[in-house]
């Protein structure tokens, strides 16, 4: 961790450096969770970034400004650490490019070496964004339930269990208190969370009480999500699962990590209120 640039007094570029991408690789946190390198993982999904601080210069030298759409596969080697990637993008600012596909192939060829896979990017207007609105994650809200939280609670899985005594369900469970820390530099990262699952109905109560027990877990949102997907699975054997969640932006940047087991539909990338 000493040598992320995440945490540290880091000066912003000003000239274009893809070798400011810092890639982290996945495998480590995945062989605490149990998933063996020699069998396949049990989820796919990605991990959906949206940079809000996106420029360059068109040939004229005139800033031109977007949105950019970044899908990470869950499967690719690496993750990308998210300070780094707010530099290699700040390192764009002044560099030219003749078109919108010429700075779209840039980022692909960049990012995907970082990631060790081919990633897809998307780059948009802010009217185009702007057009699509807010709208919140669909689901029954866990939050509702009074329940009392021990103060010390941590996110054990056991208390993720489910009703023996009922049959068969198809059900999608949200929540808006998901709350992790940063490994490194212990600033907290927000997120409202989505269950899908069918199998036994999945106990509310110590669902909600494992999702606050993140609160003072200090771990990358990728990993969170993974952790959770694991530990649903584990304890609660659900027929399919998919578990997405979407973290506020911070330093320009949002990450909504997918982790699934069927062929859900992908989620669409539309903002909720806290993002």
């Amino acid at each position: 961790m000493a040598t992320l640039p995440l945490g540290q007094n880091t000066p912003y570029p000003d000239q274009y450096d893809p070798a400011l991408l810092f890639p982290i690789p996945r495998l480590e946190n995945r062989l605490k969770l149990g998933i063996s390198t020699s069998l396949p993982l049990p989820f796919f999904g990605i991990d959906l970034w949206n940079a809000y601080e996106l420029s360059w210069l068109n040939s004229k030298g005139k800033p031109q400004i977007a949105l950019g759409e970044f899908q990470i596969p869950a499967e690719s080697p690496n993750m990308i650490e998210s300070k780094s990637l707010k530099l290699y993008l700040n390192s764009l600012n002044g560099k030219h490019f003749d078109s919108e596909e010429d700075i779209k192939a840039c980022l692909i060829t960049d990012l995907s070496k970082a990631a060790g896979t081919t990633i897809q990017v998307h780059i948009q207007n802010p009217e185009h964004i702007a057009k699509r609105g807010l709208k919140e994650l669909t689901g029954q809200l866990i939050d509702r339930l009074d329940i009392l939280i021990d103060p010390n609670c941590s996110a054990d899985p056991a208390l993720l269990s489910t009703d023996q005594s009922s049959g068969i369900i198809e059900q999608c469970l949200v929540s808006h208190l998901l709350k992790s820390n940063c490994p490194v530099t212990g600033q907290p990262d927000w997120a409202s969370v989505q269950i899908h699952y069918r199998g036994r109905p999945i106990l509310e109560d110590g669902l909600l009480r494992y999702l606050i027990g993140f609160r003072q877990l200090g771990e990358f949102h990728e990993h969170c999500v993974e952790t959770i997907f694991c530990a649903i699975n584990q304890q609660c054997k659900p027929e399919k699962l998919s578990v997405y969640a979407r973290y506020t932006r911070r330093g320009g940047l949002d990450i909504n990590p997918l982790r699934t087991n069927f062929n859900s539909q992908w989620p669409d990338n539309i903002r909720h209120a806290r993002q």
